[in-house]
């Protein structure tokens, strides 16, 4: 069977994170990915070995296709509203009023091709006093809240290690076009998705924010240990630390029981789910006392093996080539004409029937110009004067 979003054509003129991620996810289901970008422009940060793109660009832009494109010249203008009429998915993420003022936003769009699906990825929001702010992942993860919560009272604040928020807004962004174009099929009429990374972090904020609405306080640093719950976090083996997530009563007691001091069941001080949480620091360390007899693969095992939640702390190295990573096929290996080898992540949601899939390694600049264009109905010559001009 066809992948999900087979058949659906997507203008993608994203540039860094969020957007390219958005139209990688739909790209992986199968949609067709123009990506369009200026004749002149360079490819975000700095050039990989031999010359090759950087693994930033790597890693959000496989499965497209490239074309030159300068949106900044009426012939660059012109060759994007023909591309447009026929597209399903136009997605962007400039400042809310740089494709307007082209003349390119979703009306002027929409009066083409009444079917397009027009989506918006921006720093804040597509308005409010901060709409044509320029926005990076860690401006909106510190507004968003999220840098506060993210360390210990020590260190505080942290950004998160990756950058979640362009990664986050992608996410949201590409399921707000599914849910468009499955609202499209009834209706058979497109319309405007925007998002943006302050949103999509506020949106993910849980239980930090309920802890807020609750209390009227905000919440302090999380560090390593969850804040309704203990033992929960962050404990140390004989040779490193590791993670244990103790839910409920049972995991609990099953932990006592492996450690051989289950008299810390009956404890007064520790009886009671809330107790455990007010006397962290003091369990946290006689929990550590006995976690030390052994390293920390050894526990990782044994308190798996009587159902504690429990895992080793892996490098980025680790993660890849542990072995369940690789048997969900979140590794995935392409032959590629310049690196020799392309490794990338997996698709992270598998379907039964209808699964996704990494067909082709990110493009090169403009390497399918003249396909596109003549799949738009455009000449070799008409093709001709087009890079003449410097439009393609």
């Amino acid at each position: 069977m066809p992948r999900p979003l087979a058949g659906i054509r997507v203008l993608d003129l994203t540039r860094y994170l969020a957007g390219p991620y958005c139209t990688m996810l739909l790209g992986d289901m199968g949609a067709e990915v123009v990506k369009i970008e200026p004749p002149a422009g360079a490819r975000e940060f700095a050039r990989g070995p031999g010359g090759s793109d950087s693994y930033f660009f790597l890693s959000a832009n496989r499965n497209k296709r490239s074309i030159t494109l300068d949106i900044k010249l009426d012939a660059g203008r012109d060759v994007f509203r023909r591309l447009a009429t026929t597209a399903d998915v136009v997605v962007e993420n400039f400042r809310p009023s740089v494709m307007p003022a082209l003349g390119l936003g979703y009306q002027p769009l929409a009066a083409l091709n009444p079917r397009l699906i027009y989506c918006g990825i921006s720093g804040f929001g597509a308005t409010g006093p901060y709409a044509e702010r320029p926005g990076f992942d860690q401006i909106a993860q510190g507004m968003a809240g999220l840098m506060s919560v993210t360390g210990t009272a020590e260190s505080a604040p942290l950004r998160v290690g990756i950058a979640i928020g362009d990664l986050l807004a992608g996410t949201f962004a590409a399921w707000g076009i599914t849910l468009a174009l499955y609202q499209r099929a009834q209706s058979g009429r497109g319309q405007e998705v925007s998002t943006s990374l302050l949103e999509a972090l506020v949106g993910v904020l849980s239980w930090s924010a309920g802890m807020y609405f609750e209390s009227g306080q905000s919440p302090p640093p999380a560090g390593n240990h969850h804040p309704l719950a203990s033992p929960y976090g962050v404990f140390r083996a004989r040779d490193r630390a590791f993670n244990i997530a103790c839910g409920n009563d049972r995991q609990w007691q099953a932990l006592c029981r492996v450690l051989d001091c289950a008299a810390l069941i009956d404890d007064e001080r520790f009886r009671h789910p809330i107790g455990r949480v007010v006397q962290r620091e003091t369990l946290t360390a006689l929990l550590n006392e006995r976690l030390a007899t052994r390293d920390a693969d050894e526990w990782v095992e044994l308190l798996n093996a009587h159902a504690v939640p429990c895992g080793p702390i892996n490098s980025v190295a680790e993660a890849l080539a542990d072995p369940q990573v690789r048997a969900r096929d979140m590794v995935v290996e392409l032959p590629d004409p310049r690196l020799g080898t392309f490794k990338t992540t997996g698709v992270p949601v598998k379907l039964s029937e209808t699964p996704g899939e990494i067909q082709t390694v990110p493009p090169d600049l403009g390497a399918d110009t003249e396909k596109v264009l003549a799949s738009a109905g455009y000449r070799p010559s008409e093709i001709d004067e087009l890079r003449r001009l410097g439009a393609v």
